[in-house]
């Protein structure tokens, strides 16, 4: 085995370089009399040391007050170079606010800071995205009548476009003016980039008409402002941009073209799209095969299938070879028109290509064909899909998800399921998707008449199964059935939905159950990530309950209602938790009374909620002195007079 290797020895002045007479190694941790006589070996400090110390130190409360005793020794007077390193350390070890007081440190030490000082802090703030920490040191500067050179103004007013603060870049422009210094275009483009993504778009023009007057933008510029109005779907002033453009006479490339068509089609535009278009053919441009998708896209969505053909047409008499996208979009719109041939044809025109169709591009003909029943058709392409080595079984997963988004589709989607059950096609997925279908629109009995013909299948529920279960039979008020489907899910190992976790909790509430609530709200806190916002409330609101005070509460409920939570029962139980753990019936009701008088809860349910507080208040104080007894040894002699203090 190799002999273990030493621990590395940094040393003052070279860093890593074996130690001389002159060299003394410094071989402590922190800051002390220790350090500070080994310092005071050396023959003499210099600036080029200091520089050197700082760029391997980690930790900054030694690198300042190294900096400092270095400050202090006869003969020597920091540099430029010193208290740039200085800056530089900071700002590594993320101490960036210590950084920015360099400047005055230099002043009270008689060297007045100069531009490139403040340029090195400025880089550092725009290098890691601080844009007011930019500006704080900008405003230093002003403050010790540093004027910027157009170099520097420029990177400022980059750092706070970059990070939103458009209307401060603005302000240090009109600096910028007052100094009297001329823009450069890199100067204009900042700031118009900046204006477009702020949707300025008035103001943009008038700045992009100055600029003309040092340098007309180019094709370049021009396709950057339109990327930067499209990314924030600024339409309008997209096309005011491309106007400019016509105005200036330069002549869009195949960029700008794509960009702004592509823009358009998605903006349901595709009118104006198409006439940018046949302009670019006019030009004889290079059509991007991205653009004819685009306006494909447009058309279908647009209704004008024919036009949408049209373009496949010209598209391949052009050269090009349709990918999938594009006959996946005119599929959709041909089973939009319920032209099934046409849709089928285009279909196999994919198989024949070798595009390797799979379902997002026969889900249109498969929901065609199972709202009219053409179930002969839908089971054929179902077969011709696993010829072609598709996962129908998945692909069906799918088709179940796009049916149920519409619920007018339910009946047809169950008669659809029944089908493919007696043809073999049936998976867990499809089960949990039509339960979660059938929750949706209120048919908590149908979706459990699922559920048990789920259990005697071959398909084992999972804990999707069990929460969809779980939420039916709460709104069926079986709630202790309910419970008996989350101690499974608990038993596997899983965890259950969100949903299922509100719905029980809430039946648990409506029966008194409160201790049971309480609990699966810590459960599912504890293992849902983000979990229900009253929730989380609910424990806060328990947790106000100690300060006795019926106004802590209140100022608790009023913070969720201004998150936007609303109450429901689990909020109200948390009020009887806390309060009847404290013994405070009184201050329980002024809650409810307060909430009543702000119309959270109605009259009805205050005297519910108060015969709630009774009873849960007499079970805990039965549960209080059960457990007296039991530490006396009393139970027996209790139970022999048959007190209605135990539990029958």
């Amino acid at each position: 085995m190799p002999p273990p290797a030493k621990p590395t020895k940094f040393y003052f002045f070279y860093g890593k370089r074996k130690p001389s007479q002159n060299r003394p190694t410094v071989k402590h941790q922190r800051w002390g009399p220790e350090v500070i006589a080994d310092l005071s070996k050396l023959r003499r400090v210099n600036p080029d040391m200091v520089a050197e110390v700082l760029k391997v130190q980690d930790d900054p409360n030694i690198c300042s007050k190294f900096f400092h005793w270095a400050g202090k020794q006869k003969g020597y007077q920091h540099t430029y170079l010193s208290y740039n390193a200085f800056a530089y350390c900071l700002n590594r070890l993320n101490k960036f606010r210590a950084a920015d007081q360099i400047p005055e440190l230099m002043h009270m030490q008689g060297r007045p800071p100069s531009e490139k000082q403040f340029e090195i802090l400025i880089r550092m703030h725009a290098d890691n995205n601080r844009g007011l920490r930019v500006y704080y040191v900008y405003e230093k500067m002003k403050k010790f009548e540093v004027k910027p050179r157009v170099f520097l103004y420029n990177r400022i007013m980059d750092a706070l476009v970059k990070t939103g603060h458009l209307d401060l870049a603005m302000l240090v422009y009109k600096d910028f003016k007052k100094d009297g210094l001329e823009e450069e275009t890199v100067t204009y483009m900042i700031l118009i980039k900046g204006l477009c993504k702020g949707g300025r778009i008035d103001e943009m023009l008038e700045l992009l008409g100055r600029m003309r007057s040092l340098l007309k933008p180019d094709v370049f510029a021009y396709t950057a402002m339109i990327r930067i109005l499209v990314g924030e779907g600024n339409l309008d002033g997209c096309l005011k941009v491309w106007d400019e453009m016509e105005k200036d006479k330069v002549l869009p490339d195949a960029m700008a073209y794509t960009t702004l068509i592509s823009a358009l089609c998605k903006g349901n535009r595709v009118d104006k799209a198409y006439e940018l278009f046949k302009g670019m053919k006019n030009r004889r441009e290079l059509i991007d095969r991205a653009i004819y998708g685009a306006l494909v896209d447009g058309f279908v969505a647009d209704g004008k299938v024919g036009s949408a053909l049209d373009l496949l047409k010209d598209m391949m008499d052009s050269g090009y070879r349709a990918d999938l996208s594009i006959y996946n979009s005119l599929i959709q719109g041909l089973c939009n028109l319920k032209q099934l041939d046409k849709a089928y044809k285009l279909f196999q025109v994919t198989v024949n290509e070798g595009l390797q169709p799979d379902f997002t591009t026969v889900n249109p003909m498969l929901i065609s064909y199972a709202e009219s029943r053409k179930m002969d058709d839908y089971c054929k392409l179902l077969v011709q899909m696993e010829k072609l080595g598709s996962p129908v079984i998945d692909g069906l997963s799918g088709f179940f998800s796009l049916m149920v988004e519409m619920d007018e589709r339910l009946p047809c989607t169950l008669e659809v399921f029944k089908d493919l059950k007696i043809k073999g096609y049936c998976s867990a997925s499809m089960y949990n998707i039509l339960l979660g279908a059938l929750y949706k629109v209120r048919q908590p009995k149908e979706a459990l008449s699922l559920f048990e013909e789920m259990k005697d299948s071959n398909f084992a529920p999972d804990s999707t199964t069990y929460s969809h279960a779980i939420t039916c039979l709460v709104d069926l008020e079986d709630v202790r059935e309910a419970c008996l489907w989350y101690n499974k899910i608990k038993e596997m190992g899983s965890i259950p939905s969100v949903a299922a976790y509100c719905s029980l909790a809430n039946g648990l509430c409506k029966i008194g159950e409160i201790d049971a609530a309480i609990s699966l709200v810590q459960d599912c806190l504890a293992n849902v990530s983000s979990g229900p916002m009253e929730f989380k409330y609910t424990l806060s609101i328990i947790h106000a309950c100690k300060e006795n005070d019926a106004d802590k509460v209140i100022e608790v409920i009023n913070e969720m209602l201004h998150q936007g939570g609303i109450p429901s029962e689990i909020i109200y139980c948390a009020v009887i938790s806390g309060m009847c753990k404290h013994g405070m019936l009184e201050e329980a009701r002024k809650v409810f009374s307060c909430m009543k008088e702000e119309k959270y809860i109605s009259e009805a349910n205050v005297i519910f909620y108060d015969d709630m507080l009774m009873e849960y208040m007499k079970k805990k104080t039965a549960d209080l002195v059960l457990s007296g007894l039991k530490f006396f040894g009393l139970e027996s002699k209790l139970k022999a007079k048959g007190s209605t203090l135990l539990p029958s």
